[in-house]
């Protein structure tokens, strides 16, 4: 292995208080990051670096962790074009949509799948995403959420189980049964693919008695608990995951004082989607609320083709500060460390030494200007595990 130093920082995010400045972001001004192999092992100020096999000036830019999207559906085929037209036209948007995904993903093969993955990956990857979790979820079938998961699994450690994304069309009549199947015989199938359980806890898909039964299921078959959560109608959702201890709370747009109490009192991650509020014409999600109260906000792109079809994190950094009461300090620290805290890893979204080298390059002076340049593709480089991508 060959170490090297990129040097001449103008602002790196360290998100490591103990270093800089002292705030969430750990910044440090005219900084250098030494890599060693796939692991970080110096940051400090530029001046101070230590000798190294190779040096990479970067003339005053800013270098920031490379984002977390923890919640996306990235294994679907075919689009929600028309959909999408008609809510921009009027229409309201319902969780019912989802089964026009489900019937194209079902007849897309395995090859095309897998390109679709690994098409919106690259995307994302240009624009600084280093790290990602992914769901099933428009398959509903056993076998076709089991290939769902085996797909992603082959681009991510993060896999989500959510064969309970709605009601299968198949078991229309018989929504007990879908829950019987979720939790039986689609579960047997799919716990050894996944890493997380998910379930969409709303009106029109599942109600808070069916998600509890289908999260400790899962949970049951080592598989950890994350929950769609009150997006579209207040709801259980948000104290269930405090109650289960669920990773990650995600959407979090209709709140009452107790689901922002409990949130700012447990573990979860408040786990918030602009993207989605943005495609829908929703009610925009009140983070200046949540983190006030102290609760841990992610910010991630929903990624998915019928609420939220973006895979751009500076794009949901851009509207959370527009739109739902966040710093760009703060936005910035959701869309790394906060991503990283909804998957319960330590090892990414900061730039300390022990952890990944996942870093971002930007092409501005500091990382507020992602929020201050909204749509400029500010993201000149990215390094996932010590290597350049892009």
């Amino acid at each position: 292995m060959t170490t090297t130093a990129v040097t001449h920082i103008a602002s790196l995010v360290t998100n490591d208080p103990s270093l800089g400045n002292g705030t969430p972001l750990g910044l440090i001004q005219d900084a250098a990051v030494v890599i060693d192999g796939d692991r970080i092992v110096w940051t400090g100020e530029s001046s101070k670096a230590p000798a190294t096999d190779n040096v990479l000036d970067v003339a005053g830019r800013a270098v920031i962790p490379g984002f977390v999207d923890s919640h996306s559906h990235l294994v679907f085929a075919g689009d929600r074009t028309q959909e999408f037209n008609a809510r921009m036209s009027g229409q309201p948007y319902r969780a019912g949509g989802i089964r026009t995904t489900v019937a194209a993903t079902r007849a897309a093969s395995d090859e095309e799948l897998s390109a679709n993955v690994a098409r919106y990956l690259a995307e994302a990857l240009r624009q600084g995403t280093t790290t990602f979790e992914t769901k099933s979820g428009y398959g509903l079938t056993v076998e076709d959420e089991a290939r769902a998961l085996r797909i992603a699994s082959r681009h991510t450690d993060e896999v989500t189980y959510l064969g309970a994304h709605i009601v299968s069309p198949d078991y229309a009549d018989d929504p007990a049964g879908y829950v019987d199947l979720v939790t039986g015989p689609m579960l047997e199938a799919c716990a050894p693919h996944a890493r997380w359980i998910d379930v969409f806890c709303e009106q029109g898909a599942f109600d808070g008695d069916q998600a509890r039964a289908i999260l400790t299921a899962g949970r049951a078959k080592g598989l950890h608990p994350r929950i769609h959560a009150n997006q579209l109608t207040y709801g259980p959702g948000v104290q269930l995951a405090v109650e289960l201890d669920a990773a990650s709370a995600d959407h979090c747009t209709h709140l009452t004082d107790a689901d922002v109490d409990a949130l700012g009192q447990g573990d979860t991650v408040a786990t918030l989607l602009p993207g989605a509020e943005f495609s829908t014409r929703a009610t925009w999600p009140d983070a200046r609320r949540l983190l006030d109260a102290g609760a841990t906000v992610a910010l991630s792109t929903d990624c998915n083709p019928g609420s939220s079809f973006t895979s751009s994190v500076p794009f949901c950094i851009a509207l959370a500060v527009r739109d739902m009461g966040m710093t760009p300090d703060e936005a910035i620290w959701s869309a790394t460390a906060g991503g990283a805290a909804a998957l319960r890893r330590t090892d990414i979204g900061r730039i300390t030494p022990g952890a990944r080298a996942d870093l971002v390059l930007l092409d501005a002076p500091s990382h507020v200007h992602l929020a201050y340049r909204p749509g400029v593709p500010l993201v000149s480089a990215v390094w996932r595990s010590g290597q350049r991508v892009a």
